[in-house]
């Protein structure tokens, strides 16, 4: 395993598992299959509504919680520091005028078609290190077909997963991934073995949209439809408590 160095001294797995919608039933199992595969950062949010769920794996998996990295994130409507899908605009502002508490990561979607490389230098600028949602855009794109990087992997006899992850960890890219499956972590996981040349990451960045695959921030349509569906789904999880006991 590799790692990064935070802001504030504290050192970060640079490759960690991701449970964002993973369901609650599913969520402790495949949180105990990547601990056993070997990954030491774990990263949930309280709008995934499965924090429970990542904490009962934490106590029963065996391993000491002073060698694990949790990362979670609270909802809007409780007092924090926004560290997550800040624009390089937002982040600065931040930077600049709540000098006491400078966030250590940015989480921002990033991958080969959005490579975020203008918001990275933005973030390096001030000691916030660049962590990615997102890495292979869900597949969207053909993004696990694409020629470029499949003529890259089939080079190092690696999959197209494995060469993107690589990439991003090579960029100094915090990496959060996700998979139910085992197989498909330990393969995610297989990334410290092989180096990508020079030549090859720049064949890669020439990948760059500079655009999302999925949404944009800054659309109050798009604020909007994140906080209804946040609502709804803690609706429905009260509902379920309320039913369980009755």
């Amino acid at each position: 395993m590799e790692y990064v160095k935070l802001n504030n001294g504290v050192e970060m797995p640079i490759l960690g598992f991701g449970v964002y919608q993973i369901p609650k039933e599913d969520t402790k199992r495949c949180v105990l299959d990547a601990i056993k595969v070997g990954y030491r950062s774990i990263d949930t949010a309280q709008s995934y509504f499965n924090e429970s769920e990542v904490g009962d794996a934490i106590l029963e998996c065996g391993i000491p919680r002073s060698e694990l990295f949790i990362t979670t994130k609270v909802w809007i409507d409780n007092k924090a520091i926004g560290v997550s899908n800040f624009y390089p605009d937002r982040l600065v502002d931040m930077c600049l005028f709540e000098r006491k508490v400078i966030p250590a990561v940015n989480q921002v979607e990033t991958n080969p078609l959005n490579q975020q490389i203008k918001a990275q230098e933005v973030m390096q600028k001030y000691g916030v290190h660049i962590e990615a949602w997102a890495p292979f855009g869900e597949g969207r794109n053909n993004m696990f077909s694409n020629p470029t990087l499949k003529e890259i992997g089939n080079k190092y006899n690696k999959s197209v997963a494995q060469v993107i992850l690589r990439w991003l960890i090579q960029r100094g890219v915090i990496v959060v991934c996700k998979s139910t499956h085992i197989d498909r972590m330990q393969e995610n996981f297989d990334v410290f073995d092989f180096e990508l040349s020079d030549e090859d990451m720049n064949i890669i960045k020439k990948l760059d949209s500079n655009d999302s695959l999925f949404f944009n921030h800054q659309d109050p349509n798009m604020v909007e439809w994140f906080d209804s569906m946040v609502q709804t789904r803690r609706e429905n999880d009260d509902y379920r408590k309320e039913k369980k006991n009755f």
